[in-house]
């Protein structure tokens, strides 16, 4: 964790006479005369900017923090600060994000941003030191890279294309991720993807080896929706998981405390959250195996055979768009139905009569199977560590409940299936 603590810690630790104040002095007052009389000086704030900055993983920092917060003895900050700093920005050393190339722009605009930055560098110490934030160059340049490195172990191929909220999750946060895109589009390494479909999806296209990165094209549009469609997917699946789980404990909760008419409710809900599973996990493997036909091309194919199976293995998958977005929809209706289920379950369950009832029963005597399971163990335990009278009273009434579970049991279906609503024998 960086505060100010820590940061005058480490300044300590690589700066031993930091508070010596005949050399602190020296080193806070403003620079004047030749260039190489203060030169020294520079360099060594400059040095340790950097040091301080990649000590605690920063690439983005703010000037006014540095002066005032990093740097300051007792009140006192160093007057050649704002000098510092300008030299830095006019070396490149350090650099503005509106200094960087926009990756949404077109490739005219960002090459006039470039040819921009190198006629006009200069400016004032002032304009500096009222950005809100500037970017370490260096540290920059390595971050970026160590990016790239995690990227290229996760992929097979030169290039890859991620989601957007993948990539933030890499860089580390929405500022280090724009500087970082913003970087890597400049050197050719990176694209931006847009995909405006049901959904606004946005991706980068990242370049994982020294070969140029190829334009983006139809096919990476695709890829990059069906990528998002699969973390849509995913994140729904567990979501529906977790529901079961919590279902499921209640259920068995219901069985060992005799309600047998709240289990049967929530053996309902634990069917529908299986409906819903499969179907979500049969359209994500649908969309998996698409992808996979496509990178195994692209691995041994030109890019061009490449587009031409993605677009078959798409066509011969039948995966649309449309689809996608229909069974995201129906996924999550499912699972708010299942919310709805567990605040009405003391009200008379009638709303579900698609899920058939035999499907119930089988889930309510999975049910049934797990509290004996727990039963038996508990009664194994019980006949181990009780010997005492009341020891033996207690092992009777675990028998007796054990006994009572095993007898749940769901009544005959009435003939007709009027209400489709299940009945339960009395206990």
């Amino acid at each position: 964790m960086m505060d100010s603590k820590s940061v005058r810690d480490f300044i300590l630790k690589e700066v031993p006479d930091w508070d010596d104040e005949l050399l602190a002095s020296a080193r806070f007052k403003a620079f004047s005369g030749q260039r190489s009389d203060w030169q020294p000086k520079f360099l060594f704030w400059r040095d340790l900017i950097i040091k301080i900055a990649r000590n605690f993983g920063l690439f983005i920092i703010r000037p006014s923090q540095v002066k005032d917060d990093w740097f300051n003895r007792g009140g006192l900050t160093p007057l050649c600060l704002d000098h510092v700093l300008f030299l830095m920005y006019n070396e490149g050393d350090i650099t503005r994000t509106m200094d960087l190339v926009d990756p949404t722009s077109g490739r005219l605009s960002q090459l006039l941003r470039k040819v921009s930055n190198i006629i006009i560098r200069s400016t004032t110490p002032p304009e500096v030191m009222s950005e809100e934030r500037v970017i370490l160059t260096s540290l920059l340049k390595e971050k970026a890279a160590e990016v790239v490195k995690l990227l290229s172990e996760a992929h097979w191929s030169s290039s890859c294309i991620i989601t957007m909220k993948k990539f933030q999750k890499v860089c580390g946060g929405h500022e280090e991720t724009s500087a970082i895109l913003r970087y890597l589009s400049g050197c050719g390494k990176a694209q931006y993807i847009s995909v405006h479909k049901k959904e606004f999806v946005e991706g980068v296209k990242i370049s994982l080896s020294t070969a140029a990165l190829s334009s983006v094209s139809n096919l990476d549009s695709d890829v990059l929706y069906m990528i998002w469609t699969t973390e849509r997917l995913q994140e729904q699946l567990d979501v529906i998981d977790q529901r079961y789980e919590l279902s499921r404990k209640s259920a068995l909760a219901s069985l060992h405390s005799g309600n047998r008419k709240l289990a049967l409710r929530y053996a309902r809900e634990l069917k529908l959250a299986t409906q819903s599973r499969e179907k979500c996990s049969s359209l994500l493997n649908r969309v998996e195996e698409v992808l996979g036909i496509i990178a195994d091309a692209e691995s041994t194919k030109k890019v061009s055979e490449a587009m031409q199976l993605g677009a078959r293995a798409m066509k011969e998958n039948k995966i649309s768009a449309e689809e996608v977005d229909v069974c995201l929809r129906d996924i999550q209706e499912s699972i708010d139905s299942q919310k709805e289920v567990e605040k009405a379950l003391e009200l008379q369950s009638g709303s579900y009569t698609d899920v058939e009832e035999e499907d119930i029963e089988e889930e309510f005597k999975k049910l049934e199977v797990a509290v004996g399971k727990e039963a038996q163990v508990s009664e194994a335990e019980n006949a181990l560590t009780l010997t005492s009278t009341e020891g033996k009273e207690a092992l009777e009434a675990t028998e007796s409940i054990n006994h009572a579970f095993s007898n749940l049991k769901l009544s005959e279906t009435k003939a007709g299936k009027e209400s489709n609503n299940l009945e339960m024998e009395p206990a």
